[in-house]
């Protein structure tokens, strides 16, 4: 069970994130808040917590993220993993090509550099592992599989944002998308994408790779840049049919992200969320 949306929780109580920082400003001016909102996600069933280093680029900033989630974890559910993560190169630019995953004329090397200094800061700190996370476009995905090779031993997943049941922020289809990135990860990943588009995306997904797939959609509603807001419907659990159709394609972690707080993970940790469901046919007939 991973935990689900850092920045929802931090605007639950109270803090206001209409910022560039984004939750990398609460981490810098209050971090006994995030410390707050993963010791929330652990007590309400997480097994896992993602550092709020989404957005940081400060070397100090990215170690006080595994600090503040490891200290989490020792107080509330020692056994727990920390995993560091990385948010797409766009996500420091605060320009909005972080939702497209149209980077223009951005060279290689230029992501390479600044994701690579965030990874070695977060596995120094002794993160367990490693989110790439809600990354655009596959070209920055065999960025993060080839940053990963320089490190042997570093555990980690590269998460894909989709902008439907089978496409990339960019329109990759998710399964090309993984062959590119090849061995690098331990693992692949769906996250910040609405849960609707969740079983096609699994189905690609597995037609590309053997390895472990996580799952951690957001609540379904749209991104508005201009305020720092979401609109449309949406949803603020995900139902437990709905989860055990992903376990049965394949997930082997389910999560959540924006819009997706505690008390959704509560709802998942305390129901058993079998693993031999039928795979409903409704992923496979959306690709035909």
């Amino acid at each position: 069970m991973l935990d689900g949306g850092l920045a929802t929780e931090l605007e639950a109580r109270g803090h206001d994130l209409r910022d560039e920082l984004w939750s990398a400003r609460v981490l810098r001016d209050d971090p006994a808040a995030v410390e707050g909102v993963h010791a929330a996600y652990f007590e309400a069933g997480a097994d896992v917590a993602i550092t709020s280093s989404y957005q940081a680029t400060d070397a100090h900033l990215v170690r006080l993220s595994v600090e503040l989630a490891q200290r989490a974890r020792d107080r509330v559910k020692p056994g727990g993993l920390v995993v560091g993560s990385v948010g797409p190169y766009a996500a420091v630019l605060a320009d909005g090509s972080e939702y497209t995953g149209d980077y223009g004329d951005t060279g290689d090397e230029t992501i390479a550099d600044t994701q690579r200094a965030r990874l070695h800061e977060l596995v120094a700190a002794g993160a367990d592992a490693i989110a790439f996370e809600t990354i655009p476009n596959a070209g920055e995905a065999a960025i993060a599989a080839a940053l990963l090779r320089e490190l042997p031993g570093v555990e980690a997943w590269v998460s894909f944002c989709c902008r439907d049941g089978e496409h990339l922020s960019d329109g990759t289809r998710i399964d090309d998308a993984i062959r590119g990135a090849g061995d690098g990860p331990v693992a692949f990943g769906i996250n910040c994408t609405p849960p609707q588009h969740v079983e096609s995306l699994l189905v690609l997904a597995r037609s590309a790779t053997d390895r472990p797939i996580v799952v951690y959609p957001n609540h379904g509603r749209a991104w508005e840049e201009a305020t720092y807001t979401w609109s449309g419907d949406g949803v603020d659990c995900l139902q437990p049919s709905l989860v055990a159709r992903w376990r049965a394609h394949g997930a082997a972690a389910v999560g959540g992200c924006c819009g997706i707080g505690p008390a959704a993970i509560a709802e998942l940790a305390r129901v058993e969320i079998p693993a031999d469901v039928e795979p409903s046919a409704h992923g496979a007939e959306r690709l035909t």
